[in-house]
């Protein structure tokens, strides 16, 4: 009975994997030309090559260092194709709807503009700062630049949950990305180190007045069912972090980071951790969780 049982329980999932293998997306256009498979809304190739391109260049660099290179396929989709396709509710969040697509905003967006703050009210060179950084080619102000960077923070999930990575904590896999995108762009991109580096830094900057939560170990204990803003927060402090470790290590940093996450498998305790990353990986590394 047992046999009979299990053998329907494997053809089921079979099943249910080369459905999904099989999953075509006619009302999209597949993007050819690049090693990553891709889609994008009709009327977005330009934007979707460009996309791509950064993305596949980030891949072959990360593989460069780490020897490894996840899986992935991209979405770039227009509001529409966004409900049908995407897992997160807000349209121009970057996210996994499962464990090898991404999607991406292929339009600025709503989300995006909501992001810049009353330039009036802030001081002239931050908010010189923010108007270079964050002005698009029709003139007006949108934070599509800083997200179509958060792509490859994206990405970063994609290699330390395919390279079989022990993340050791929530706030640690996020600062793992954060530190895989700046040290592409700084090593690749320099010119949008701008781009990813004026609004976390402005956030960050500005305090932690109005947020519930500052603590790493809230971060561990609400990481799935915390207030936006106040998560945003968090991923602001973990990006200037990434900014401060690269500068420090630069790419030996990440090196090391993912050598260590790679080769320890065991859970370490907070008093574990510090010395840990204070002699495998770098002592700026370590300072997130001893000066946080």
């Amino acid at each position: 009975m047992n046999t009979y049982k299990y053998l329907f329980l494997f053809v089921l999932s079979l099943s249910t994997f080369l459905d999904a293998k099989s999953q075509t997306y006619a009302d999209l256009n597949e993007l050819t030309g690049f090693s990553i498979k891709a889609y994008y809304s009709p009327g977005n190739e330009e934007r979707a090559k460009v996309i791509v391109g950064r993305c596949e260049k980030t891949i072959e660099y990360v593989k460069g260092l780490v020897g490894f290179a996840p899986k992935v396929s991209l979405f770039i989709l227009n509001p529409e194709h966004w409900k049908k396709y995407a897992t997160f509710p807000v349209y121009g969040m970057p996210h996994y709807p499962d464990s090898e697509r991404l999607i991406i905003a292929s339009e600025d967006n709503d989300f995006w503009k909501s992001f810049i703050p009353p330039l009036d009210q802030l001081p002239i060179d931050l908010a010189n700062q923010i108007r270079k950084a964050y002005t698009t080619a029709e003139g007006t102000l949108s934070m599509v630049a800083f997200f179509d960077l958060l792509a490859l923070h994206e990405l970063g999930h994609g290699f330390h949950e395919q390279g079989g990575l022990t993340m050791q904590r929530l706030w640690m896999q996020e600062l793992f990305c954060n530190i895989m995108l700046h040290t592409y762009i700084a090593e690749n991109e320099p010119s949008n180190l701008p781009a990813l580096e004026v609004f976390p830094e402005m956030v960050v900057a500005a305090g932690t007045t109005g947020y519930a939560f500052t603590t790493l170990a809230d971060f561990e204990r609400l990481y799935d069912n915390m207030d936006p803003k106040n998560y945003g927060w968090y991923q602001c402090r973990l990006h200037v972090a990434g900014k401060n470790i690269y500068n420090a290590g630069g790419e030996k940093a990440f090196i090391k980071l993912w050598k260590g996450l790679k080769e320890n498998k065991v859970k370490m305790t907070d008093e574990e951790f510090v010395p840990f990353l204070n002699k495998k990986v770098h002592k700026e590394v370590a300072k997130v969780q001893t000066d946080w």
